[in-house]
């Protein structure tokens, strides 16, 4: 087992190598190597030291995709390609419906989708299609983000555009360190069910929200197209890398920014910030008696 001296080293040299800002990585660096000089990591061992370092890393860099994560169970330390950790996740979106939790018809004909995860764009559209069929006749629709935990900018901008009368709305950019590019990613051209416009969208939030949840919430909001009404999110808005350290520890390295063209920045350590502010346990009955109220 290496030693935690070891475990650091390892962890600083992928976020000095990846992270997306070269001179916070450099600020995290100096002060997590301070505090293993100065032995406060000596007691430490398991989640109990991922969960340490993860927050002086964060002190020195907020940033909430970088991160030392502990799995108990053991996973192989060799270097994971980036084809491995897509198929990792696209079979954890086909396990959890490619992110839909829950479609319901409420009250008042108004459209409920509870949405856990953003999924792949390839393989989430047919979910994604049926979802929205299934409320496209209604007068008013809830996207309830209050437990989606992150997923892909392909998958925001899918979701995003059934919102969009057409391809030609700009949604996002997302700048890459390592091969110095930005791609951007816009409404697309053809979806598989019909677009839901020209009636009121309420995004729901709380504090669970984070990062591809973040990315619709978001992307609706500075368009004017959806009214946020919840909690303030997480605010993670950097797509990330995973780097085995050992059997039991990965560090997440931040690689690249999303950027908004209409704000020219985004959530990230500042979250979401709901039109409406209310507990989110609160948000869904606030949200359902707004859109009653809304005129057919």
């Amino acid at each position: 087992m290496p030693s935690n001296a070891e475990i650091i080293n390892n962890a600083l040299d992928h976020i000095a190598a990846g992270y997306i800002f070269p001179r916070r990585a450099a600020e995290a660096d100096r002060a997590v190597r301070a505090r293993l000089a100065a032995g406060e990591y000596d007691a430490l061992s398991g989640a109990a030291f991922c969960e340490a370092v993860t927050a002086h890393l964060q002190e020195a860099c907020p940033d909430r995709h970088l991160r030392l994560l502990w799995q108990d169970e053991p996973r192989s330390a060799e270097p994971a390609d980036e084809d491995t950790g897509m198929a990792a996740f696209l079979a954890l979106m086909r396990a959890e419906s490619q992110g839909i939790r829950r479609v319901e018809r409420l009250d008042g004909n108004i459209g409920y989708l509870d949405v856990r995860w953003i999924p792949d764009a390839g393989e989430g559209a047919h979910a994604i299609g049926a979802a929205m069929e299934l409320v496209a006749g209604t007068r008013a629709l809830l996207l309830d983000l209050r437990e989606c935990r992150g997923g892909l900018p392909s998958g925001a901008a899918m979701w995003c555009s059934y919102f969009f009368p057409d391809g030609g709305v700009h949604l996002n950019d997302v700048y890459e360190r390592s091969t110095d590019s930005t791609r951007q990613y816009w409404t697309l051209p053809y979806l598989p069910a019909p677009r839901y416009l020209d009636r009121p969208v309420y995004v729901l939030t709380g504090a669970t929200t984070f990062s591809g949840g973040e990315d619709v919430a978001y992307t609706l909001q500075a368009h004017g197209r959806a009214e946020v009404i919840g909690e303030v999110t997480r605010g993670g808005a950097h797509p990330t890398a995973h780097h085995p350290v050992t059997g039991h520890i990965t560090v997440t390295v931040p690689t690249a920014r999303t950027i908004n063209p209409l704000t020219g920045t985004n959530w990230e350590g500042v979250g979401v910030r709901p039109d409406r502010t209310v507990p989110a346990e609160k948000a869904l009955e606030t949200a359902h008696e707004e859109a009653q109220r809304r005129p057919a």
